[in-house]
């Protein structure tokens, strides 16, 4: 995945677990030239939303071991990565990161959303969980919307965009 590609790369290049946002800004924006200073903050933001990096007292570490993450020769990270991902995605790549089929994943989610008319998010993390996915972060989020009268699930339809309950994965997951 090129997101935890691009925020491994500076604490392997400064060998530490912890850095300032700022020595993480430089990192990738004057160092190595991935992204503009604007677009490195804006990663930070997507990295903590993932739960790639928390951010404690000022600094940034990350919750991942970047000594496990191999950075290929020549990479450079596409713009792509500085889009926050849905609620749904980010399920859908945990419950993959799991073990589960990505179509399998999708078709799964799909007959949670239709038999418990929940949003595609609901059913998403709920298919996290029982896929012992690490979702935890989404919960409160879903938990959130359905509060605030998100539920039904004929909103969007299911993922896949047909009643008939296609299996394809939304386009771009």
């Amino acid at each position: 995945m090129s997101l935890e590609v691009a925020v491994a790369a500076p604490f392997k290049q400064r060998a530490k677990e912890r850095l300032g946002e700022g020595e993480f800004v430089v990192a990738l924006s004057l160092d190595r030239d991935w992204f503009s200073p604007d677009q490195a903050k804006r990663l930070v933001d997507v990295a903590v939303g993932r739960g790639l990096l928390d951010a404690v007292d000022g600094d940034l570490v990350t919750q991942f071991d970047p000594d496990d993450v191999v950075i290929p020769e020549g990479f450079t990270p596409d713009e792509s990565v500085l889009r926050e991902q849905s609620t749904f995605e980010t399920a859908l790549d945990a419950i993959v990161s799991a073990g589960v089929e990505k179509q399998r994943a999708v078709a799964g989610i799909n007959e949670r959303q239709r038999t418990l008319a929940v949003t595609i998010e609901a059913a998403a993390v709920l298919y996290a969980k029982e896929h012992g996915a690490p979702v935890e972060r989404l919960v409160a989020d879903v938990r959130d919307d359905l509060a605030r009268g998100g539920g039904g699930g004929d909103e969007e339809g299911a993922i896949g965009g047909t009643e008939t309950g296609s299996d394809e994965p939304p386009e771009g997951a």
